[in-house]
């Protein structure tokens, strides 16, 4: 079954991780868009000062604290949702952190607790929601990355989460499809994003971690999750960056191996000297922003992803473009180097061209007038044609 999403003002929107970043840039977009958000994050004041905000700026919002690793703490979330406002229309698995530093230098404890908020995150956000997501249609969207289809350097265990979240959202899309569920399933992969990220990994390294550019601001990410709440996509990168980095992978992955395993560390550990943190592996960080600014040159747009999100206006605009370039090699709008357009550029060339047929079928004739009226020598010598030396 086709699913039907509602417009972004008629819904009823779940996210998780809503707090700082992504999630809270995502949450106060909906918001002024006309949805109803439920905000859920582990940092309660934060989100009850977020919640108020988006109450006083005329938007409707409600909060519950939750940790994604608990499951009735997702299905409470999902309840109070459905109390509140009747329904859940799109649920955002949003929350997720971060390990910086070597595979090897990861204790086994902090790395499960990854896998429990990244991946059982999305498990168990996805598992409360889509109950409620049958009845009446809705969008299930799940935030991987681009680290979801290629790995680098001193992100290991965080690259092996989003791995194994791609490849849960891909199975159970096909899974909801084969059942008739009304439920679009959706895979945002998204470049280095100017979030909290680096502020709230578990650091391993003896420098401030950086991430690799090119680096986006949350709002190009919030924009591509509304997208995808309002019209089905299976998945989608955000940011040309992202894209890059897949191709890579899918071309030249062992290329691409010996290049990044020469450069991205020095990137990565570029962020300058240690500075106090609080991370939030194992409980909240400092939440309630949207970037950290960290980043010298954040993008603030991406062209390829508008281009994926709007695929028949951008056909339009490159049709358009071809009339336009082909209008203007007919009427000799587009000159060459010299000043002269196009069209008169091919018509001296043909006349070039017949020039030079017209001069090789004089040269044919001279030589055939030649030929036919040569005079012995004698009688060409005898009437001062030539001269003969003695």
């Amino acid at each position: 079954m086709q699913p039907r999403l509602k417009p972004i003002d008629e819904q009823v929107i779940v996210i998780t991780g809503a707090s700082s970043g992504i999630g809270l840039v995502t949450a106060r977009m909906a918001a002024r868009q006309g949805a109803k958000v439920v905000l859920a994050a582990r940092d309660r004041d934060a989100l009850a000062q977020v919640a108020e905000e988006i109450r006083a700026d005329g938007g409707d919002a409600i909060h519950c604290v939750a940790d994604v690793a608990d499951p009735d703490a997702l299905r409470r979330v999902a309840d109070a949702a459905v109390r509140s406002y009747g329904r859940i229309d799109t649920w955002v698995n949003n929350a997720g952190v971060a390990i910086i530093g070597k595979l090897l230098d990861t204790a086994p404890v902090d790395h499960r607790r990854l896998f429990e908020t990244n991946y059982w995150g999305v498990v168990n956000g996805s598992l409360a929601a889509v109950p409620h997501l049958r009845r009446e249609g809705g969008a299930l969207i799940n935030i991987g990355s681009v680290l979801s289809d290629r790995a680098i350097p001193l992100q290991g265990a965080y690259v092996a989460t989003k791995h194994a979240v791609k490849g849960f959202t891909d199975a159970l899309r096909m899974e909801l499809e084969a059942d008739g569920a009304p439920i679009s399933v959706s895979l945002i992969k998204p470049a280095a994003v100017d979030s909290l990220y680096e502020e709230h990994a578990l650091n391993l390294m003896d420098a401030e971690p950086n991430n690799p550019p090119p680096v986006y601001a949350p709002e190009v990410v919030a924009k591509a999750i509304l997208h995808c709440a309002r019209r089905p996509m299976r998945d989608l990168y955000v940011g040309g960056g992202a894209k890059l980095f897949a191709l890579a992978e899918t071309f030249a992955p062992r290329l691409t191996d010996r290049i990044m395993e020469r450069t991205l560390p020095r990137v990565i550990r570029s962020g300058g000297p240690l500075r106090p943190r609080k991370d939030a592996l194992h409980s909240h960080g400092d939440d309630g922003r949207e970037r950290a600014g960290r980043h010298r040159f954040v993008r603030e747009t991406s062209l390829y992803t508008e281009a994926r999100m709007h695929p028949w206006i951008t056909a339009a605009v490159v049709a358009g473009f071809g009339v336009l370039a082909g209008a203007a090699m007919a009427r000799g709008w587009v000159r060459d180097d010299h000043g002269a357009s196009g069209l008169n550029r091919h018509r001296r060339s043909m006349q070039r061209h017949r020039d030079r047929m017209d001069e090789g079928d004089r040269m044919d004739e001279e030589r055939r007038t030649i030929g036919h009226n040569a005079k012995p020598a004698w009688q060409a010598a005898e009437e001062g044609m030539v001269t003969f030396p003695r």
